[in-house]
């Protein structure tokens, strides 16, 4: 426990030479006016290094200056696997689709700054998901759909093929949902309680090109090395989810998460609403996930589900679930991540 929480105790940021000048090269190349974007970012003056909340508000002038439904599919396409030093270099060197989703799970600080993906495999289905590294708000939406695009496009080109994913969104449909085919294809997911990318867990080993070539376990082994010395920072928010995950069963005081943090539970208090949230709606969300997993793999009735999570009665279980998802659990099992066999 005190291992995933440390990781958010210092500051995350994006160098700039990595995501934030792609994105501004790419910007350029469509002859925008980079030098407006970056005012309209608050960025006068480019430093080495971004927080996240720096990055997010150059992302999302960016995404204005394109004016265009199709602009987060566009990026996405370019960002993996990058240039972003060790990480992108292990993430060339995967050698099967496992190899490579592990990879953008461990090295998210570099290759998915501001949504942090989490790999969960059960059941015969992979699910890759997102949480948040910091506030988003209105701008997840269009991050999803980057995100979306970078890892099927990434995975297109390592593995030689497209990959057969199924892609859920968190929201209903939206008005440029033609977009969503065209650049990921038809297998699509509206109203679902998360924003993920399902695949049949057989796709997981099947071997990459890379897996050919002479010496490369070798080689891939000694770039996932070298990228895991890198120092990498994770942001509070990426690290309170672990913990919290972790725990989920018996989930900590407020006051013991602080410590685990090393903040007083003021400071940790003030330090969660700077993102635009508090400890109960952390604690929330994982719940929540965990549910999605409890229904859709574990085959829990209400009361075991509430018995995992901590709940002292199925009655509390189900009023809090309906204030997480909208829905009851009855309601919410009968659809949930539909999958083809």
């Amino acid at each position: 426990m005190r291992a995933a929480a440390s990781a958010g105790d210092s500051a995350a940021t994006v160098p700039f030479t990595h995501q934030p000048a792609l994105v501004l090269e790419l910007a350029r190349a469509q002859e925008l006016d980079v030098g407006d974007i970056r005012a309209t970012a608050g960025l006068a003056d480019m430093p080495a290094a971004l927080t996240l909340a720096q990055w997010r508000e150059l992302l999302a002038a960016t995404l204005r200056a394109f004016g265009s439904a199709e602009a987060p599919f566009v990026l996405g396409r370019h960002l993996l696997p990058g240039h972003y030093g060790a990480a992108s270099h292990a993430l060339r060197e995967a050698a099967s689709l496992r190899d490579a989703l592990e990879r953008l799970v461990r090295f998210q600080p570099r290759l998915s700054p501001l949504l942090v993906p989490r790999l969960h495999v059960e059941g015969g289905l992979a699910v890759l998901y997102w949480t948040d590294a910091c506030r988003l708000g209105a701008l997840r939406p269009a991050l999803v759909e980057m995100q979306m695009s970078a890892v099927a496009s990434c995975c297109r080109w390592l593995a030689g093929r497209a990959l057969p994913w199924t892609f859920c969104f968190d929201r209903a449909a939206a008005r440029h949902a033609e977009q969503h085919e065209v650049h990921l294809g038809t297998a699509l997911r509206f109203g679902c309680q998360l924003d993920a990318m399902l695949i049949d867990a057989h796709w997981l080993d099947e071997p990459w090109p890379a897996a050919a070539h002479p010496g490369a376990v070798a080689a891939s082994r000694a770039a996932e090395q070298a990228a895991g010395a890198e120092a990498m920072p994770r942001a509070l928010l990426a690290a309170l989810y672990d913990l919290l995950l972790d725990r989920v069963g018996d989930p900590p005081a407020l006051e013991e998460a602080a410590a685990a943090f090393g903040f007083s539970p003021a400071t940790f208090k003030r330090r969660l609403a700077l993102e635009g949230t508090h400890y109960q709606a952390e604690l929330d969300q994982v719940r929540r996930h965990e549910c999605l997993r409890l229904f859709r793999f574990g085959g829990l009735d209400n009361e075991a589900a509430a018995r995992h999570l901590g709940f002292h009665d199925a009655a509390n279980f189900r009023r809090s679930f309906k204030r997480w998802t909208g829905s009851t659990p009855a309601l919410l099992r009968r659809g949930l991540f539909d999958f083809p066999a």
